[in-house]
């Protein structure tokens, strides 16, 4: 259920209330939340807010949980650099040094 905020007009109270997406917004300050001695049946104002962040705890939640372990392995394999075949050229780093001749 979201929680909305509200403001009344008559007593300055600011509130949070948790309703129904469907129920309609207040219109008097609650008798509970008026921030009054006696209450003043002041209209209220519905808040712009931006509203509660999602929190996920526990397992589940990456992408990377779901992989099952031949995924994996095929990705470690994947990701070792094969060794060049015959006819293909080397990079520069790996070949050899030539020898000159004094």
């Amino acid at each position: 259920m979201p929680t909305y905020e509200y403001f009344c007009e008559k007593c300055g109270n600011e509130f949070e209330i948790s309703q129904s997406i469907s129920a309609r917004p207040l219109k008097i300050c609650p008798e509970e939340l008026c921030a009054q001695k006696k209450w003043g049946r002041g209209s209220v104002k519905k808040k712009i807010s931006a509203g509660g962040g999602l929190l996920f705890k526990g397992s589940g939640f990456y992408i990377t949980d779901y992989r099952s372990k031949n995924y994996t392995e095929g990705a470690k394999k994947e990701s070792v650099k094969p060794a060049a075949k015959k006819g293909e050229s080397q990079p520069a780093a790996a070949k050899p040094a030539a020898k000159t001749e004094k």
